[in-house]
């Protein structure tokens, strides 16, 4: 067995962190109210982080998960609704849906960008459609004019699932500058973190109002004597992890142009090694925040690529499995699952079926290092994929 090629210095850490969060802990702490409704911190963290994609009305809720479910519901979703889903993304795309008594519909992928295919989207859309989720994998924004075509079209909104996809372009608009719901989560991978958190921006401020009753159990800001005017849950964001958001907000811009800067360094060499295809690019992405380094390696199977994972694992890489397909998870089933099997979905979706089983990915902070370190990786992807194919 050939020697494994090594990292000769450590990958940058993730989260990161500086005085910006402290401060920030430190101003939360001492405020005296530690939950939005009496401190400033989360108030301040909405309004910035609107204004930063673009929109004029932004909700900060407690997680990725709940940004989604909340968003679908202020659509309409519900019982007996459906919703357009990609089959090839996180689970919580789909259980957002379901957790609303809604029918998740999967759909295939593009094989190039690994997002939603515009003309399966179109093909799925029923009377009982209620929304159509495009999922900005790796942060490569989805094909918005073709998918805002057929909303126009269908009269079928979008919730942009943006978890991927802070601080995006698609031909120079930003993410709350494309005329619908946008959901992210701040969870500890993603591209800013406070551990957990999510938030929704809102083209009118109408949704956002509803969202806001709905994410505080029903009850307006001002009430004193327990009115609840509708039905939700508490999805508050507390003052601590605002005051953390507020501090990585400020310097995702700089993260965001170092991964622009190394991705086509590390694309273009594994694009050398043999069998290796990295995600593509849609040109009118202008601005890619780079959650994952993704790639493909055609011909292996689930099994090899898992062992394959484990192998760059084992050299120091922080390398994942792809998603598996939505519907091949035992937890899509539980409740507001299509009336088909999972085979026939797999014949629906033959891209998502590929994508799933061959495609590997690196965590972010790998397009934070160095360019020595970007030649580095690539070697080490390149000698554990020779070991693979020898059995060793």
């Amino acid at each position: 067995m050939s020697a494994a090629p090594v990292l000769r210095s450590p990958l940058p850490a993730w989260p990161q962190y500086d005085d910006g969060e402290r401060a920030g802990l430190t101003r939360a702490l001492e405020q005296g109210q530690w939950w939005r409704m009496g401190g400033g911190e989360v108030d301040a963290f909405e309004d910035e982080f609107a204004r930063y994609h673009g929109a004029d009305h932004g909700l900060a809720v407690t997680n990725g998960t709940h940004a989604l479910e909340l968003a679908l519901q202020v659509l309409g979703v519900g019982p007996g609704s459906e919703v357009i889903v990609p089959a090839f993304t996180f689970i919580s795309s789909s259980q957002a849906a379901q957790r609303l008594g809604a029918v998740a519909v999967p759909v295939d992928i593009d094989p190039v960008t690994y997002n939603i295919d515009p003309v399966a989207a179109a093909a799925a859309v029923g009377p009982r459609t209620r929304a159509i989720m495009p999922v900005h994998i790796a942060g490569e924004v989805a094909d918005m004019d073709a998918l805002g075509k057929i909303s126009a079209d269908t009269g079928v909104p979008l919730l942009q699932d943006a978890a991927h996809a802070h601080g995006a372009r698609w031909q120079g608009r930003r993410i709350g500058e494309l005329d619908s719901v946008a959901a992210f989560s701040f969870q500890n991978g993603k591209l800013m973190t406070a551990g957990e958190g999510g938030a929704v921006l809102f083209p009118e401020a109408g949704l956002r109002e509803e969202a806001f009753l709905r994410h505080s159990c029903g009850r307006p800001r001002t009430d004193r004597f327990y009115f609840h005017r509708t039905s939700g849950s508490n999805f508050r964001l507390n003052e601590f992890s605002a005051a953390v958001l507020r501090a990585q907000l400020v310097r995702l811009d700089g993260q965001i142009d170092t991964r622009e800067k190394r991705w086509p360094l590390l694309s273009g060499l594994l694009a050398e090694i043999d069998g290796v295809v990295p995600q593509g690019r849609d040109t009118r992405c202008d601005r890619k925040p780079h959650y994952m380094a993704m790639f493909r390696i055609p011909g292996l199977v689930e099994q090899q690529r898992n062992e394959l994972v484990d192998r760059l694992v084992a050299a120091g890489l922080p390398a994942f499995a792809a998603f598996r397909v939505i519907y091949r998870s035992d937890g899509f089933w539980e409740t507001g699952a299509p009336d088909v099997s999972v085979d026939d979905l797999a014949r629906r979706c033959p891209n998502a079926e590929a994508v799933a089983a061959d495609g590997i990915w690196l965590h972010h902070r790998t397009l934070l290092g160095t360019e020595k370190q970007i030649h580095e990786i690539a070697e080490i992807i390149a000698w554990a994929l020779t070991e693979s194919r020898s059995g060793r």
